[in-house]
């Protein structure tokens, strides 16, 4: 059985998916056991895909690229295959593949029609001799080659480990250019894997901390346009921008959406005092959530959208507070050595990840929402600034590298530890937001 599903171009995000039949289901499926201890990857193979030469092999490339990247599985390399399918449609010879100690096994055919092409997988349990599901197929524009290979991979992610898909997704960031002293910046988005790059700004003036909006239409960012910062609205698509703050007496900056797309909270400093404040998008409506002599910056919502986690230094040093919508008193949930910031609820809603400054090192590290089982994924010179993949299992981080030539680079881990990986960019990057999975 086929599910036949219309991607949409990238930028227009609202997707055509056809009526598909129950996936159908294994009694024991293939699937890898996640856990924090060490993982033995799962061994898939992915020969050739049929079709049109060219791009099956990019976009044949790009699912290997994301099913390894990820840590959890191992290729088989393709000089070492025995089957050698003539087509897309010929039974499977599940020796053949057991005989290289293939696992799982991908196969896919790519037919291009002029501006489009048609993109079918499947996916085959090795050990038990049985497909993996339905099979798929994904119409997409040629142009759009890439997102038809990250949804291809995104399936084969979800059926063999149980979690949510990622790769279908881009990333905010901000370029960095120049010495230290006086860096440029301008805003960008990529694909998840740094591809298809897009810029959002150019390097007139500073711009800060981009973050997407839920639906991943919209970019929230702080700007020093006007020579102090302020918060901007962009429209993605479009890569038109609106200041939503413009009180020449008050900073704003730190921004981020709540899980529904209404508000915004943000940070507000004037005469010297730093609050958390929330925004109606629509109205411009505005109240304060915080109101004390500390410093109180970096809100993250809940998913829920029912609570804040922000940093402030109210108790003396930095450290992390969880505060609902009505104002009450917020409750402190950080208590371990060293310095609490940058504080991002996960998707799954079961963690905050945060940086944290212990001595002369940093970190980026997890704890479940009332504080307990704090975890370092990360340690370096500077390590900061996290924001979660769509599924809560990814965690993307700024590294910078110490000294005057010093440069912040992106990288990714899992929430384990384990598979830290810098992002393939040719120049520096800082200030990642990680977008929804697209439609």
């Amino acid at each position: 059985m086929f599910r036949r599903l219309i991607l949409a171009p990238a930028f227009l995000l609202a997707a055509a998916l056809l009526p598909a039949g129950p996936v159908m289901a294994q009694d024991t499926p293939l699937r890898i056991e996640i856990t924090d201890g060490v993982i033995e990857p799962m061994s898939i193979a992915i020969p050739a895909f049929h079709g049109d030469a060219e791009i099956a092999a990019r976009i044949r490339q790009v699912v290997a690229d994301d099913l390894t990247g990820t840590g959890l599985f191992s290729e088989i390399p393709v000089e070492t295959h025995v089957a050698r399918p003539a087509s897309f449609t010929e039974a499977v010879s599940y020796d053949d593949w057991r005989a290289v100690n293939a696992q799982a096994l991908v196969s896919a055919e790519v037919r291009q029609m002029g501006d489009n092409i048609s993109v079918g997988f499947r996916l085959f349990d090795v050990v038990s001799g049985q497909p993996q599901g339905d099979g798929m197929q994904f119409d997409a524009r040629a142009a759009d080659w890439r997102r038809a290979a990250h949804k291809i991979a995104d399936q084969i992610y979800a059926r063999l480990t149980g979690e949510k898909p990622y790769f279908d997704s881009r990333v905010a960031f901000v370029q960095e250019t120049g010495p230290k002293s006086a860096r440029i910046k301008r805003i960008g988005v990529m694909d998840y894997d740094g591809a298809n790059i897009l810029w959002m700004t150019d390097s007139s003036s500073l711009v800060l901390a981009p973050k997407f909006s839920p639906d991943g239409r919209r970019l929230l960012f702080t700007s020093y346009d006007s020579g102090f910062p302020q918060i901007q609205l962009m429209d993605v698509a479009t890569v038109s921008a609106r200041p939503l703050t413009r009180d020449a007496s008050t900073m704003a900056f730190a921004p981020t959406f709540s899980p529904d797309g209404r508000w915004v909270a943000y940070s507000r400093e004037q005469g010297g005092n730093t609050d958390i404040w929330l925004m109606d998008v629509a109205t411009g409506a505005q109240r304060a959530l915080t109101n004390s002599p500390a410093i109180d910056t970096s809100p993250g919502f809940s998913p829920d959208g029912q609570r804040i986690v922000f940093e402030s230094d109210r108790s003396g040093a930095p450290q992390l507070y969880i505060m609902g919508l009505d104002g009450a008193e917020p409750s402190r949930i950080s208590f371990g050595d060293g310095r609490y910031g940058t504080p991002t609820w996960s998707p799954k809603g079961d963690l905050i990840a945060f940086t944290k400054q212990i001595g002369e090192r940093f970190h980026i590290g997890t704890m479940r929402t009332d504080g307990s089982s704090e975890r370092m994924l990360t340690e370096s010179f500077l390590d900061e600034g996290p924001t979660w993949a769509p599924n809560g299992r990814v965690v993307m981080f700024t590294r910078a590298t110490p000294g005057g030539n010093g440069q912040p680079r992106l990288h990714s881990v899992d929430i384990t530890g384990r598979n830290m990986r810098p992002m393939n960019l040719d120049f520096a990057a800082s200030d990642p937001s990680w977008g929804p999975l697209l439609p």
